[in-house]
């Protein structure tokens, strides 16, 4: 096999950049692990782009690093190694690679990634959640939260005082399963994790996936990107305004309480760190600015339309690959819109 070429990607430098701040939020919030789980899944995808490109004598991108680092950085930060490096291999073979490699794949190779994970092994990816450490040097002197089943253990690192809840559920699980609503400012920082009742027993809160917990750092991030010009702007603002959009809507003009208030489901589970990192991936997004609003605006309704009737409480994943499957068309249709459009006027 030939020595490893790269294709230099400045762009994707400055996503990578923009990723570390994350990273280090989500060891400081989980433990080193977290950083452990991002190289497995960098080694195994960097490992298959490169025996792939080998074949065809091709270059590796930058990018597989920034689909390594978002896919590690959207999973339980408890998942087994085995499962993280299994999905990076399926990201980067089936949502990259058969399609000709980078800039010719039709769907985000991470979230396909994440997608596989979910479905395959639905139990570890929904039972791998925990609190996040409190306090200085929080998980930059830990390797990780104890398995849930320690939960006095895993309860006592974080400063939590109880030794006898029997189970856990993210902001978004325990709002819809047990009508416990997390208060936003600690959504917003990234302090996720405490204990409350339900009908006299006692359920431990933990936070989502290692790299959504902190909305403050995630909006930085992504200050930086549109700063630099490295994401496209229009693509985070309208994801936003599609998932706030029709979250006012179902709430507010259906009335239906199910739906969260706006702040909330802007600042739960992967919803920022999607239209930041996610939407805005370059290859699967479409090119037009009309079709990057339209874009942008399905998935954000979709993320909250799976949140209020799917049977999981998140979406996001899926939200995307809808999105993915619509872009190309997106642009082809607006492209022949405008084509009338100027014959008609002429």
């Amino acid at each position: 096999m030939r020595k490893p070429a790269f294709l230099k990607q400045k762009v994707m430098l400055k996503v990578l950049y923009a990723l570390i701040p994350v990273v280090l939020a989500g060891i400081y919030y989980f433990g080193w692990r977290v950083a452990a789980n991002v190289l497995v899944a960098t080694i195994f995808c960097f490992l298959t782009e490169w025996i792939m490109t080998s074949k065809r004598n091709g270059k590796i991108s930058y990018a597989v690093f920034v689909t390594a680092a978002l896919y590690g950085l959207s999973l339980p930060p408890t998942l087994p190694f085995w499962m993280t490096a299994t999905g990076a291999i399926v990201g980067i073979l089936f949502a990259k690679e058969v399609f000709g490699g980078f800039g010719k794949n039709v769907f985000n190779p991470a979230i396909v990634a994440r997608a596989f994970i979910y479905v395959c092994f639905p139990i570890e990816s929904t039972s791998r959640f925990v609190p996040v450490f409190r306090g200085f040097p929080g998980g930059f002197s830990q390797w990780s939260f104890a398995a849930l089943k320690r939960t006095p253990d895993m309860l006592t690192k974080a400063n939590l005082k109880i030794t006898d809840a029997i189970s856990a559920a993210t902001p978004m699980w325990s709002r819809r399963d047990f009508g416990f609503v997390t208060d936003i400012r600690n959504l917003f920082f990234g302090n996720i994790g405490e204990v409350f009742n339900v009908d006299g027993s006692q359920r431990v809160l933990t936070a989502g996936s290692a790299g959504e917990v902190c909305a403050l750092i995630i909006i930085l991030s992504g200050i930086y990107l549109i700063y630099t010009k490295t994401a496209q702007w229009r693509l985070i603002v309208s994801t936003l305004i599609g998932a706030i959009g029709l979250n006012l809507i179902l709430r507010i003009g259906f009335g239906i309480d199910a739906v969260p208030p706006f702040l909330f489901t802007l600042f739960s589970g992967a919803l920022l760190f999607a239209a930041v990192f996610m939407v805005t991936d370059p290859v699967s997004a479409p090119k037009m600015p009309l079709s990057q609003w339209i874009y942008g605006i399905f998935i954000g309704a979709m993320v909250v339309f799976f949140r209020y009737k799917a049977v999981f409480a998140g979406g996001v994943a899926f939200s995307i690959l809808l999105g993915n499957t619509i872009a190309p068309s997106l642009d082809l249709w607006i492209k022949r819109f405008q084509s009338r459009k100027k014959t008609v006027i002429k």
